[in-house]
């Protein structure tokens, strides 16, 4: 593995801000830390870096050790590029000369043709003479990328890189960001608390919570299957609907009787929650099942609609936005769920 952390704490008094925590990244790979303000997101991506010390535990990239408890090797030494949340750009430096900074080790002629190499991998060759008051925002991203990038890092560390930009411009420039790094196979790790940008940016990402991990895995394996209530919350759009274990794997809710993917073992009459995402519930006009419209939200292919069963319960369905209904209609539904998990109840 390129970078691992193997059991990393981090205290600051008497509160764990990284509590246990393991990964691994392979070469190449992008990663992502996700979860909510607080959790010890930031503290292990500057652990990582050599900007705070570790109070127990191992970090290693490529067999090296970085930080032990014992142990702390200089930040300038791991070999790992930062691009940072305000960009930290230089003001009275050029575009070229931000991005050759730390070049230093190359004669003037290397340090030039390198920056400008890796300028124009990241689109910009041609405000190499600019300052960064000259560009925009998410121009100012880009040239901090090219910095970050420029002496070659074994990993590259982004904290909340696209957080000052519009929704837009960040939804344009993850995808740009990640097709810089896998162009160059990069290893990088990424911290958000926007799951979009995780899932447009990163092939594995880890849902903290606490200080903790709670999932380490794929975009598509957090949403289908999460291991944990906390990131079937977290992740995605979703509600809970109860319900009771009637075979293995076969749970009995007002909707009749689903399987689960979740715990098969759990005996006959255990009361669980299902997790029910907005594309298992189908909106079928032939279906006896009826819910009513409470709230309708159009984005302009489908309505997002929130519905309410019989017993008071609520559900959220994606529905092509052909089939535009009113707020109090009762629609009939019905449930096609690949990958329904299920929870024990509270």
């Amino acid at each position: 593995m390129w970078l691992e952390l193997e059991n990393v704490v981090r205290r600051f008094g008497d509160r764990s801000a990284v509590n246990g925590l393991s990964m691994r990244l392979a070469k190449g790979s992008i990663g992502c830390l996700l979860g909510p303000s607080g959790c010890g997101k930031t503290t292990a991506l500057r652990c990582i870096a050599g900007f705070e010390p570790v109070d127990a535990g191992v970090i290693r990239a490529h067999g090296r050790v970085l930080a032990s408890e014992s142990f702390q090797s200089p930040p300038e030494s791991r070999q790992i590029g930062m691009v940072f949340q305000d960009y930290a750009l230089f003001p009275h430096l050029s575009v070229l000369d931000n991005v050759a900074f730390g070049l230093h080790r190359l004669d003037r002629a290397k340090r030039k043709r390198r920056a400008e190499e890796i300028l124009d991998t990241v689109g910009l060759a041609e405000h190499r003479s600019n300052y960064p008051h000259q560009l925009s925002g998410g121009q100012q991203q880009r040239v901090a990328l090219a910095r970050a990038l420029a002496p070659e890092p074994e990993i590259v560390l982004l904290d909340e890189p696209f957080s000052s930009l519009d929704v837009e411009l960040r939804e344009r420039l993850s995808v740009e960001v990640r097709a810089v790094l896998k162009a160059l196979n990069t290893t990088a790790l990424l911290v958000t608390h926007d799951q979009q940008e995780a899932f447009a940016v990163a092939d594995v990402v880890g849902v903290m919570k606490e200080g903790r991990l709670e999932q380490w895995d794929t975009p598509y394996q957090l949403y289908h299957r999460p291991e944990t209530r906390f990131v079937a919350d977290f992740i995605g759009q979703g509600v809970f609907i109860p319900g009771e274990i009637v075979a293995a794997g076969s749970v009995r809710t007002e909707l009749g009787v689903v399987r689960a993917n979740g715990n098969t073992q759990w005996q006959a009459g255990r009361q669980v929650d299902l997790l029910l995402r907005p594309d298992d519930v189908i909106h079928d006009d032939a279906s006896t099942l009826r819910a009513e419209v409470c709230q309708r939200a159009f984005r302009g292919a489908e309505f997002l609609y929130t519905l309410k069963l019989a017993s008071g319960v609520h559900l959220l369905s994606l529905v092509p936005s052909h089939h535009d209904h009113a707020v109090g209609e009762q629609i009939g539904i019905r449930i096609e769920p690949d990958h329904v998990v299920a929870f024990a109840r509270d």
